[in-house]
Order: C-alpha cells, then sequence, then structure tokens
C-alpha cells in the first residue's frame, strides 16, 4: 500500500475523531442559566478577536503570495504552498478554539457532577485541538505531495506550506499573547493587590477579558505554535532526503533499497502511526475523586506514555519497511528527549517540588526575593533541556547522519495529537473555574476546578516545555536543510570568517529585541487595562459592594484593539530580519544568524517559560493555605511575581518558538534566491 495513502488515511481517521470528541463536549450540561450568561460572554469575545485578527493577518497573507509569485526562483507553486499552510494553520486554531470556548461551561457543569467528569469534558475539549493540529497538518502535507511530487522542484515547494504555517502562528502566539497578559496582569494588579477581592471576583470589570485572553493565546496561539512545529519538522526531514539516500559518513546508504521516495515517507509514517498512538492515549486519561495534584498529573501521564510506547512500536514498523533500523534510534531519541523535557519542566514547575515550594517560601520577605528566586529557577531550568536536546542530536547523528537528526524532531513530536491536548485542556479548565466563582455556585464545587485548574497550570508549563524543545530540534533541522539548499559546505563556515561572526551576533540579538517588543507591549495593554478597571470601580456606584455591573465589554474592547495593533511589529521584523541579513552580508553570515537565533532563543524561551510558570504554581501553592495563605503579605508577594511572569511564561517565551523557526523556514524558502547572494558587505 502506498505509504503517503496511509498518511493520508490516518489525517482523516485523525479528524473523524476530533469530530466526536466535540460532538461528545457540545451534548454536555452547559449549566445554569448564569453559567450560560457568562460563557456566551467569553465565547463573543474570543471570536470577535479572533476575526480582527484573520483579516489583519489575511491582508499580510496576501502581501507576501504576491512578492512570492513575482519573484522568479519562486513562483505560484511555493505562493500556492504557502497560502495552503496558512489556511490550514489558521483552521486549525479556530476550530480547536471554538470547541474551547463552548466546553468551559459544560466542564464548570461537569465538575458539579463529579471531578473525574469534569476532567473527562475538559481534557476531550483540549483534545480536540491536539488531533486537529496533527490532522490537519499531516493532511496538507499529503495533499501537496499528491499535487507536486512529480515536480523536480518539489524540495523547493513544500516549504511554503511550512512558511504559511510559520507567518500565521508568529502572530497569532504575539497577539494572543499581548491580549491574554495584558488582561491577565491589569486584572491582578487592581483586583488582587489593590482591591484584595477574589480571583475571576465579578466586580473586576478584566475577568472577562481574561478568560477571552486564555482561549485566543493558550489555545488558539499555542495551536498554531506546534501546528507548525509539527510541519516545519516533517519538511525539513524531507528537504534532506537526499542526504538519507547517498551519505558516505556511516560508509553505506541509510534507505534501504533503491526509491528515493522513501526518504519523504519515512517521516510521514512516522507521524502517521503518532496519530494513532495519540488516539489511543486520549482514550486512556481517567481519575478518581481525590484532590490530589500527583493522582491528576498521572492520569494525564497514563495517556502520554501509552502514547509515546505506540508511537515506538509504529515507528518501529515504519523504519523496518522503508529504512536502514539504525534511524529507528534517532527517533528514539527524539522523543525521549520530549518526554524528558516535559519532565524537567515538570520539576521546575510544579509545587509538588522543591524549586517552586522554595519560590514560595521567598515570598515571606516581600516581592522582590520572590522575584529573584523565581528568574534564579528560570535560568537554572535552562540546564536539563539543553543537555537533552544535545545528547539527542548526537545519539541521532551517529546512527542517522543529518537527515537522523531532522528524524528525531519527528519523533519528539510523533505524539503531539495527546500532548497538546493536555495543554489545550489547562485553559478550559481555568476557564470553567472562573465561571464557577462568577456564577457563585457551591463551594466544593470550586475545589474539583481548583484542582483541574492547577493541574492545567502544571500541563501548561509541561506542553510549553515540550513546545520549546521541539522548536530547538526543528529549527536545527531546518537550518541544517538550508545549508543543503543553498549549497554551504564545511569548508565554507569557519569561526575565523568574519561573516560567519556578525550572523552569530544578529541572529543572538533577535530573540532578546523580540522578547523586549512582546514585553513592552504587554506593559501597554496591561496599563491601559488597569487604568480602565480603576475607572470603574471609581465611577460605577455599588460596584465594590456589589450593587452596581462591571462593563466587561469595554476591557476586550481595549485588548483587542492594543493587541492587534502591537502585535504587527515583532511579526513584521522576525519577517524582515533574515532576509536583510542575507542581502548584506550573504548566505554563510545567514547561516551563522541562524544558528544565533536558534541557541539563544532556546535558551531565553525555556528560562521565561520555566520561570514564569514556577512563580504561578508558588502562588497557587501559597492559596492552598502555606505562609498565612490568601490575603496574606507572602500571597500578595506571589501575586506580583506571578504578574511579572505571566507575560514572559504566555507571551514572550512561546513566542520564541516561532520566532526561531520562522527565520529559519524563510531561509529554506528563498533559499533558490539566496544561494548566490555574497552580500554587500
Amino acid at each position: 500500500m502506498d505509504p503517503v495513502l496511509i498518511a493520508l488515511g490516518c489525517g482523516v481517521l485523525g479528524l473523524v475523531v476530533a469530530y466526536f470528541l466535540a460532538r461528545f463536549v457540545l451534548s454536555q450540561d452547559e449549566g445554569n442559566a448564569r453559567v450560560r450568561e457568562i460563557a456566551a460572554a467569553i465565547k463573543e469575545g474570543a471570536l470577535a478577536f479572533l476575526g480582527r485578527e484573520y483579516r489583519v493577518l489575511a491582508v499580510f497573507v496576501a502581501i507576501v503570495t504576491l512578492v512570492l509569485v513575482f519573484v522568479p526562483a519562486l513562483g505560484w507553486k511555493v505562493a500556492l504552498a504557502f497560502v495552503f499552510g496558512a489556511i490550514c494553520s489558521g483552521l486549525a486554531g479556530y476550530v480547536g478554539m471554538t470547541i474551547a470556548v463552548r466546553a468551559n461551561s459544560r466542564t464548570a457543569a461537569a465538575a458539579a457532577k463529579s471531578l473525574n467528569h469534569g476532567l473527562k469534558v475538559s481534557f476531550r475539549a483540549g483534545s480536540v485541538m491536539g488531533m486537529t493540529v496533527v490532522a490537519i497538518g499531516l493532511l496538507g502535507l499529503s495533499l501537496l505531495y499528491f499535487a507536486f511530487s512529480e515536480d523536480p522542484s518539489f524540495l523547493a515547494i513544500i516549504p511554503g506550506y511550512g512558511f504559511g504555517a510559520s507567518s500565521v502562528a508568529i502572530f497569532a502566539r504575539v497577539g494572543g499573547g499581548i491580549y491574554t497578559k495584558g488582561a491577565d496582569t491589569g486584572a491582578d494588579i487592581v483586583g488582587k493587590v489593590e482591591q484584595s477581592i477574589p480571583e475571576d471576583d465579578p466586580r473586576n470589570a478584566a475577568v472577562i477579558a481574561d478568560f477571552v485572553g486564555d482561549n485566543v493565546g493558550d489555545v488558539a496561539g499555542m495551536g498554531a505554535d506546534l501546528f507548525e512545529s509539527y510541519v516545519d519538522s516533517i519538511i525539513a526531514t524531507m528537504a534532506l532526503s537526499t542526504i538519507a539516500i547517498f551519505s558516505t559518513r556511516l560508509g553505506e546508504p541509510l534507505i534501504v533499497g533503491t526509491d528515493p521516495a522513501a526518504a519523504f515517507w519515512l517521516p510521514m509514517l512516522v507521524a502517521a502511526g503518532g496519530i494513532l498512538a495519540s488516539i489511543v492515549g486520549i482514550f486512556s486519561v481517567r481519575v478518581g475523586e481525590k484532590l490530589e495534584m500527583k493522582a491528576l498529573l498521572n492520569a494525564l501521564r497514563r495517556g502520554t506514555y501509552i502514547a509515546a510506547g505506540l508511537s515506538l512500536v509504529f515507528s518501529f514498523i515504519a523504519v523496518s519497511f522503508l529504512a536502514d533500523i539504525r534511524l529507528f534510534v534517532a527517533i528514539v531519541a527524539g522523543l525521549a528527549a520530549g518526554l524528558a523535557i516535559g519532565e524537567s519542566t515538570n520539576y521546575f514547575t510544579s509545587y509538588v517540588y522543591k524549586p517552586t515550594l522554595k519560590i514560595a517560601e521567598a515570598s515571606q520577605t516581600g516581592a522582590a526575593t520572590n522575584i529573584i528566586a523565581g528568574f534564579g529557577n528560570g535560568l537554572m531550568s535552562t540546564a536539563p533541556p539543553v543537555l537533552f536536546i544535545v545528547i539527542a542530536v548526537v545519539v541521532a547523528y551517529n546512527f542517522g547522519d543529518i537527515y537522523g537528526v531532522a528524524l528525531a524532531g519527528v519523533g519528539m513530536l510523533a505524539t503531539l495529537g495527546i500532548q497538546d491536548a493536555t495543554d489545550a485542556y489547562g485553559p478550559v479548565a481555568d476557564n470553567a473555574g472562573g465561571i464557577v466563582e462568577m456564577a457563585g455556585m457551591p463551594h466544593e464545587i470550586r475545589e474539583r476546578t481548583d484542582a483541574l485548574d492547577s493541574l492545567g497550570n502544571t500541563t501548561a508549563a509541561i506542553g510549553k516545555g515540550f513546545a520549546i524543545g521541539s522548536a530547538g530540534l526543528t529549527a536545527l533541522a531546518l537550518l541544517l536543510s538550508y545549508t543543503l539548499a543553498v549549497g554551504i559546505t564545511p569548508s565554507q563556515i569557519s569561526l575565523l570568517d568574519p561573516h560567519v561572526l556578525v550572523g552569530l551576533f544578529l541572529g543572538g540579538l533577535l530573540p532578546a529585541v523580540f522578547c523586549a517588543m512582546t514585553l513592552q507591549a504587554v506593559g501597554k495593554t496591561g496599563a491601559s487595562i488597569v487604568n480602565e478597571v480603576r475607572r470603574q470601580f471609581r465611577e460605577i456606584p455599588g460596584l465594590m459592594e456589589g450593587t452596581g455591573k462591571a462593563e466587561y465589554a469595554k476591557c476586550v474592547d481595549i485588548c483587542t484593539r492594543e493587541a492587534i495593533r502591537q502585535m504587527i511589529l515583532p511579526g513584521v521584523v522576525t519577517v524582515l530580519a533574515p532576509i536583510t541579513v542575507a542581502f548584506i552580508f550573504g548566505k554563510v553570515a545567514l547561516g551563522g544568524f541562524l544558528i544565533g537565533a536558534t541557541v539563544t532563543g532556546f535558551i531565553l524561551a525555556v528560562a521565561f517559560s520555566n520561570a514564569g510558570g514556577s512563580w504561578d504554581n508558588a502562588k497557587k501553592w501559597v492559596e492552598t493555605g502555606a505562609y498565612g495563605g490568601k490575603k496574606s503579605p507572602a500571597h500578595k508577594a506571589t501575586v506580583i511575581g506571578d504578574t511579572v511572569g505571566d507575560p514572559m511564561k504566555d507571551t514572550s517565551g512561546p513566542s520564541l518558538n516561532i520566532m526561531i523557526k520562522l527565520v529559519s523556514i524563510i531561509s529554506l524558502v528563498l533559499a533558490p534566491v539566496i544561494a548566490d547572494m555574497t552580500g554587500i558587505f
């Protein structure tokens, strides 16, 4: 049977499973009238933001498409692949978020019945996002293969698909991140710190905007992020297929047989097996009624590890039929590195372990010591992921040359269906807890949603760690593909070459500038929300006493307007940076630029995400009653630390994942143009 038909069939199966998961979620009870009212406001705000964001993206996509069409070395086929990738990425994010905003009220109602039912509804809602991402990603690549595989320039066409996906992802992640953290920061500063009212209190005008932000940032944004990682890793492996066939470093060709197409098929079959494995893993998640973090986390781990084990079985079968068995070791290295990075992230961010507990302890002496401890923890947490990536690269290279390194990235992302599900589940549970609070539902229901929310914070941190690890391997594979595409040989790259050094420094600079722009954007949006919430407390009669009603729509409108406006500059700078470096300094300097951006971006992304995650969970630990509990001085210190960490873990850090992949995929797409560039210096 044609391997591409198998990949296509698995993609279709993934969509079918996503449909039945969505149908299960939508069949659940929506709750009472007040719950439905709150959920409707969240849904309206989220869809309005996504609509405005996609209109801006449509203009960007149209401009880039015209440029690609009229560049002689690229043409309409690359442009068509670019548009197709952008549409697929946007569609995946839209479907996932649409279900998420409909699942929050249903999760609240389900939690009223039992903890297990609440987890089942929220996790299956997140699973819709996970299955949609992998299914659409693999279907898109399969259709491109059928359309253009006979074209001699096929390897130059398919990177356009990844470019389209990455272009949507950078704006979706940055825009959603600015929105969600601007709203969250404003809500926390005025509500928790200044007014000393509970989280998600209906008197706080920013709470609905905060709920909306969870969906547009951590569902649609993360979905777009992982969608482009998924397709980019497969594209990079395909682009290195000639290495897999003709490599002599290992003494003999890697691919068994004489069919060059086998190198294209292998990453698609590994991804197809991962979809099947993720489906089994998703339906393996269940938990009892104990409100214990370990029990909840073990329920999700069970599904993840079952999926990982099955993925290895399917990958072994695929490699046995198509390739040298040594390539299976490269796949194992990538998958193991992904799981290890997830566990490392869990250790440094969960309040079950010492690093986060020490941050909570430091909060007894104020916000300053809380922030120092949290940032130190974030920096220290970079060591394990870097070492895991290094080990994966060394093992994959020794067993599969640079094709093996790219294949390790595919192996890491093979179980993305369930990995993304565990991440997208978090915002659904968070929204459900907020709805329970705003609707005044019984305390025992809030305890269940709090347990699900705390688990969501941990799984979100693990998901971000996984996304960052996959971004590092994917960017590295794309870099290797770029050097092959433009004809850079090892003899052309020397540390004594000033072009390489210039590229390294400029590449290392880009992530810092990118983070500065995104953090400042959140700061501006947050300040606008703070002023608006303060105004409402000051001017609306009876708001603090509970007799007046907050004007939620105004905060939603401010966040939407500011996020759309301020997401443009970081995205445009990222797109133009590699083109500018290539034009001024040439293709070798661009190679150095990609290395510098990948290394610095990876380390900053881990540090920012884990620091923010540990600050958040330190606050959650104090809220369980530690060090005086809620409203204590320690709690106020953790709220400030969490407010500082929010834009780091949900805006700047995750957006760096996309940035390092986007500069690499742009370089690969433009390789036919860049190949002859020597620069003007």
